[in-house]
């Protein structure tokens, strides 16, 4: 078993960052894959971003340029700096991981993830 707990959301203006948390633990968390995912209300939840164990990453169209995903293995973390916020970024974040090689090309589908925490709230005001 893998837990997951996010931290770092919050209230913020358009324009401003934020940066989200994932602590990761219970199992070799160099070895996952992390992602970010984002449930807006009323919506479906939507891939945002994932780090691989290389460090190479994967990010969706409408966070290209703004958001950036990274990882300290030393911490069995994983971050979310969100610059450039706008108001349709608002919405509960959530962290998932799974083991790379399940993962593989489907990145971006929420069903790749067995684990995920229980999401943290960012609210971005216009």
């Amino acid at each position: 078993q893998v837990q997951l707990v996010e931290s770092g959301g919050g209230l913020v203006q358009a324009g401003g960052s934020l940066r989200l948390s994932c602590a990761a633990s219970g199992r070799p968390f160099s070895n996952y894959a992390m992602a970010w995912f984002r449930q807006a209300p009323g919506k479906e939840r939507e891939f945002v971003a994932c780090i691989w164990s290389s460090g190479s990453t994967n990010s969706a169209d409408s966070v290209k340029g703004r958001f950036t995903v990274s990882r300290d293995n030393a911490k069995n973390t994983v971050y979310l700096q969100m610059n450039s916020l706008k108001s349709e970024d608002t919405a509960v974040y959530y962290c998932a991981a799974d083991e790379g090689r399940r993962v593989s090309a489907w990145y971006g589908h929420e069903g790749s993830y067995r684990y995920w925490g229980q999401g943290t709230q960012v609210t971005v005001s216009s």
